[in-house]
């Protein structure tokens, strides 16, 4: 078994053996620079070979951070309902350099991060609908908090679903 940190090992062999790893990880999804860069350093290749090989995924356009990026905030924004603020501490974990996070989450339309925290609350009503209403309101502005919204939006988007929830049930 080959060890990246061994000084004796053949360079081109360390540097198959990290492209290797890394081919692995990009065959699951899609991965940033520093997710890749990350695992390297786990297995201990050293940062040089690391770079190297990351580089050389770069360069064959197989690791683009702002695809990267992109995709992550379409996916998690439209899957789990997240708002940017907790779409860019995703990133920041995800080792995605902080121009790059602000690029991609400036073509956020807030009007979308609004309507995205209305599904939200729509869904979990149901789960909530016997409860008192202060009850309704806490546990709803604290799902869509968890989720990232500001505490002023969501109040808006609790107080207008259970305002036109309460409305077909007075019409009647």
């Amino acid at each position: 078994m080959l060890d990246p940190a061994d000084p004796d090992a053949d360079p081109r062999a360390v540097v198959v053996a990290g492209r290797t790893i890394a081919m692995d990880r990009l065959a699951a999804r899609d991965r940033s620079r520093g997710e890749l860069l990350e695992a390297l350093a786990r297995r201990r290749f050293p940062e040089d070979v690391a770079a190297v090989v990351v580089d050389q995924l770069q360069s064959e356009g197989l690791v683009d951070d702002e695809r990267f990026a992109r995709a992550w905030v379409e996916q998690r924004g439209r899957a789990k309902g997240l708002a940017a603020s907790v779409l860019r501490m995703e990133l920041r974990r995800k080792a995605v350099a902080d121009e790059i996070i602000d690029t991609v989450l400036a073509d956020v339309d807030p009007g979308d991060e609004r309507q995205a925290a209305h599904r939200l609350v729509q869904r979990k009503l149901r789960s909530v609908q016997g409860l008192d209403q202060t009850v309704q309101i806490r546990r709803l502005t604290a799902m869509l908090a968890r989720k990232g919204y500001s505490p002023q939006v969501a109040f808006d988007v609790v107080r207008a679903e259970l305002d036109a929830e309460a409305e077909p049930l007075e019409s009647m």
